[in-house]
């Protein structure tokens, strides 16, 4: 006796339960008569229990039947909320997003991204941790987050995305300039552009171990090492060191978007320009999730322009 049932059989079973008839299931079911009196026998004799009696033109079921109907009722309301469930994450109204970003993206990306989702997809649950581009990248290789906003400098000799793993995925979403936040009161302030050149004797304000890099990079290029006297990797923090007289310091033009530069300190270009590229790191198969493929497009759509930026090509 094989007791595996097949849905066919359940609903065949349900259908005769409700319309009392093999003709009446058949027509439900949008079968032949002849085949779903086939399909029963089949059934019966593998299970190797009758499941209807007939009675001339009557039938009704046994109490094996009767058993299967029952089941059947629980059954078919598992499969219609699972069916259900599976058109709303096709139809993008449920899910999950997990998301990390550097500390700029927290206070500029993040907030009109979440609000984005909110509105747009109410449904789909979205997680946001802060962590720098290492950190993130290692998180979206072990699978603890499903999408990475990162950064990183041009021909940065620790930029961690050259080791990015194969199956993962880049998309280049903006660059924007790294701008001179310098004393006010400082003579190269007079200035539009500021010959990095003309800071060797400064004290510097460095920043994560990323942003650090570019500065010595930048330094190294201008024929000097920077005298770094203090570290931080908070915006805001920077600002009103430099506006104190403590130092100078390289900041991205993303850092100043929601970040009020103080009394005493400037903002200026540098010469040579440096900049800085937005991007976002995924699994190469995310957009084939519904929830992952709609956060994506909220990415795109708030970043780049709304910044006043370069958007990627």
């Amino acid at each position: 006796m094989d007791t595996d049932l097949d849905l066919h059989s359940i609903r065949i079973v349900r259908a005769i339960a409700e319309t009392g008839t093999i003709t009446g299931a058949a027509r439900e079911l949008g079968f032949s008569q002849p085949a779903i009196s086939q399909h029963l026998q089949r059934t019966e004799a593998r299970l190797g229990v009758a499941l209807v009696i007939r009675a001339g033109r009557s039938i009704r079921l046994t109490e094996a039947g009767q058993l299967l109907a029952r089941h059947a009722v629980a059954i078919s309301s598992a499969l219609d909320a699972a069916s259900g469930d599976l058109a709303e994450l096709a139809g993008m109204r449920t899910g999950t997003a997990r998301i990390a970003a550097f500390p700029t993206a927290s206070s500029t990306i993040v907030p009109r991204l979440l609000r984005t989702m909110a509105e747009r997809h109410p449904g789909i649950l979205v997680t946001y941790v802060e962590a720098e581009p290492p950190e993130a990248l290692a998180m979206l290789r072990e699978g603890s987050i499903d999408l990475a906003i990162t950064f990183s400098y041009p021909g940065d000799r620790a930029d961690p995305h050259r080791d990015i793993a194969s199956g993962l995925s880049l998309t280049p979403l903006f660059t924007e300039e790294v701008v001179l936040a310098l004393p006010e009161a400082h003579a190269q302030a007079a200035f539009h552009d500021v010959d990095v050149r003309q800071l060797d004797r400064e004290r510097w304000i460095a920043g994560c171990p990323l942003c650090r890099g570019h500065l010595l990079a930048v330094c190294e290029s201008a024929g000097f090492d920077p005298i770094i006297d203090h570290e931080t990797d908070n915006a805001v923090a920077v600002l009103h060191l430099v506006a104190s007289g403590l130092g100078v310091a390289l900041l991205p033009r993303l850092a100043l978007a929601t970040a009020t530069v103080p009394a005493g300190a400037a903002i200026r270009a540098t010469s040579p320009g440096s900049t800085r590229s937005i991007q976002l790191v995924r699994h190469a198969d995310a957009t084939r999730v519904p929830s992952l493929a709609v956060t994506i497009a909220a990415v795109r759509a708030v970043v780049g322009t709304d910044w006043g930026l370069r958007k990627a090509s």
